[in-house]
């Protein structure tokens, strides 16, 4: 909670962390752009040296049981309370941000190619993946902008306790995409880490890993979601598919006036 006298080098100070931590994460996503297609980035998945097979599936698949533990434990409520009592509750958000974005570098960083090809794809097909790959990146951002952009990276709540103001989460809300999936940043994700016309052993070890974080994850964010919205949530819930749209399925744009906005 913001306090009125509060020194403004210490509003400052949160304010650049919150900035810091989320320039770290649009680096991250950036990275993993080149990463996950192989251009760009010192290595690509499927470049570096390799090691005995068992050695990096291990190290492979601890990297991504360390993301997902992060990632999962970081989001939930009591997590939250705890690390408040720690560090200002305005950059609580901001730390999350900032600590995906480092053990989302640390994963590509360390990881470990396997460069077994499981299915190659040439000609249009090829470029109709790619196009799949900018598609999922496409509806992360825009899916991101659609509910509360600056909330979601911790902008909001550090801008905030600068202006001298307390901030409240966002309302549920049900705008554009979340219409039609209840978890659309979740289906961009998944297109943009399965849609490769070369499918390695490595990459396929990393969209298999992530897709199981995905599942689980947002069924741990749905209980979070029913605890705070109930009836409201179970409707759209039963209403709306999780990931990818039905034919006629859809409901008209919903917010409440209180409460907790997605994580």
């Amino acid at each position: 909670m913001t306090e009125p006298d509060d020194p403004v080098p210490r509003r400052l100070l949160v304010l650049g962390y919150g900035l810091v931590a989320y320039l770290a994460f649009l680096f991250t996503v950036l990275y993993y752009v080149g990463f996950l297609a192989n251009v760009g980035p010192p290595s690509g998945i499927d470049e570096g040296s390799t090691g005995p097979l068992v050695e990096a599936v291990a190290i492979d698949g601890g990297l991504i049981v360390l993301f997902g533990l992060q990632h999962s434990a970081m989001a939930r409520p009591w997590f939250k309370n705890r690390v408040t009592r720690v560090i200002p509750e305005p950059i609580e958000r901001s730390t999350f941000v900032l600590s995906s974005a480092l053990v989302m570098l640390a994963l590509a960083w360390f990881w470990r190619p396997l460069p077994a090809v499981v299915w190659e794809i040439d000609g249009p097909a090829a470029w109709i993946l790619w196009g799949v790959f900018g598609l999922g990146l496409a509806i992360v951002v825009l899916s991101s902008y659609q509910i509360s952009h600056t909330s979601l990276f911790g902008l909001r709540q550090v801008y905030e306790y600068y202006r001298g103001r307390d901030s409240s989460p966002p309302p549920f809300q049900t705008p554009g995409l979340y219409r039609y999936v209840r978890h659309p940043l979740m289906t961009g994700i998944l297109l943009w880490i399965w849609a490769t016309p070369q499918m390695t052993l490595g990459h396929l070890l990393f969209a298999g890993g992530l897709t199981v974080y995905v599942l689980v994850g947002t069924r741990l964010e749905e209980r979070m979601l029913i605890d705070v919205h109930g009836d409201a949530y179970r409707e759209y819930r039963r209403t709306v598919p999780m990931f990818f749209p039905r034919p006629g399925t859809s409901v008209d744009s919903m917010s409440e006036d209180t409460g907790s906005g997605r994580e």
